[in-house]
């Protein structure tokens, strides 16, 4: 008996009302290696990477900008170490990444080689298993938060200061100028005697020294009201060089200016901005004592932006001119307290002088900053916005 073929059933229909089944969703394609490298350089932050061993795998052109290092095709799978052989704080953090078990988040530090300030988080690269392979450095360039908030502090010192400063004006101006006028008369009355001659000249010339800081106070406090104008550099640092020469002898102190041709003019106060230069000229023909070369070069510059995805724009322009001497440096110890008021290290010095100097700059908009090594000098740098406004630091 031959078997005859089985009937095939057809589809079952569905029920009345009843929806077909909606397609699953279609699968990711995959992401390859190029996809993460992409990610990583897009990131508005700067990101940094190292195997167990030391080897750096990851970083991006904002971590090569913050460190001013300039790129090169052999970084990936050199030695951290080697990469960053011009930043030994970062390289001491990524050292104790692999010794710590709680790694510092949301940390700040200040790179001694470029001033900037950083916040920083470090954490470990786990694989599968849970064992630690790497280590990634995530961080924000924060020099410019930084300034803002050291402006807000600023001000508040200063509206402390300015109360000090109104009873300072009363109570010891007055008095002083009394002592200087009796003293003086004192002086006619004795014209015979040489030895109260002396004495008498020398209360004058300390009543002066007296009333010369009460009145460098008060400049200090005072709120600064720029006559903005269009101001040329060039004659700006002509005229410091003549100011700080005339209450300062150059002796053998060789200045050079260097200034950039066809240099723009700026918006600024010319008198504000030659008090500037002519106190760091001053600062530093102080410090050589004689001997020895002060550089000031001027050049056009530009303002650091933080890179961003969304925003492409161009970096304001600037004029940066520095102040560079060959004089004795500053100690370690008191880099970060030489635009404080009220501290000095000269013997007659009332400490309001680069205060004053960095008050002057925050009112530009500007920016100043310096290094010093003891033994080689110091050099300052004051970058001034081509235009008045706060636009060219946002």
């Amino acid at each position: 008996m031959t078997d005859l073929p089985q009937p095939t059933p057809a589809p079952a229909k569905p029920r009345s009302g009843a929806q077909p089944a909606a397609p699953g969703p279609s699968p990711l394609p995959p992401v390859g290696d190029r996809f993460f490298r992409q990610l990583v350089e897009s990131m508005r932050n700067g990101v940094l990477a190292i195997t167990r061993d030391g080897r750096v795998v990851a970083m991006n052109e904002v971590a090569y900008r913050v460190f001013n290092i300039e790129p090169s095709p052999g970084d990936i799978g050199a030695p951290y170490t080697d990469v960053l052989h011009d930043q030994p704080d970062v390289v001491r953090i990524l050292g104790t990444a692999f010794e710590l078990q709680n790694l510092p988040n949301r940390a700040e530090l200040r790179l001694k080689t470029s001033g900037k300030v950083i916040g920083y988080t470090l954490s470990h690269v786990r694989d599968d298993a849970g064992e630690v392979i790497g280590a990634s450095l995530f961080f924000k360039d924060l020099t410019l938060v930084e300034q803002l908030e050291e402006r807000e502090r600023l001000r508040d010192r200063l509206a402390t200061l300015g109360e000090m400063a109104a009873a300072i004006a009363h109570e010891v101006k007055n008095p002083l100028a009394g002592i200087e006028v009796m003293a003086g008369l004192l002086r006619r009355r004795l014209p015979d005697s040489p030895e109260a001659q002396g004495l008498i000249n020398d209360i004058i010339a300390e009543a002066k020294v007296a009333n010369a800081i009460v009145l460098e106070v008060l400049d200090f406090v005072r709120p600064i009201r720029l006559q903005v104008e269009r101001t040329s550099i060039p004659q700006v640092l002509h005229d410091a060089v003549t100011t700080a020469e005339r209450k300062a002898s150059r002796g053998g102190v060789s200045i050079t200016l260097n200034v950039q041709e066809q240099l723009p003019l700026i918006q600024a106060d010319h008198h504000q901005l030659v008090q500037v230069f002519s106190n760091l000229i001053l600062n530093a023909l102080e410090a050589l004592n004689g001997t020895g070369t002060i550089a000031i070069t001027a050049v056009r510059g530009e303002g650091y932006v933080e890179p961003s995805a969304e925003s492409r724009r161009p970096a304001p322009a600037t004029v940066v001119v520095e102040v560079a001497d060959t004089g004795p440096g500053v100690s370690p110890e008191i880099l970060d307290r030489v635009f404080n008021p009220f501290f000095t290290t000269k013997p007659q010095g009332s400490g309001l002088g680069l205060a004053i100097v960095r008050k002057i700059v925050d009112a530009h908009n500007g920016h100043i900053d310096f290094t010093s090594t003891v033994g080689q000098g110091t050099r300052f740098r004051v970058t001034l916005p081509l235009e008045a406004g706060e636009g060219w630091l946002q």
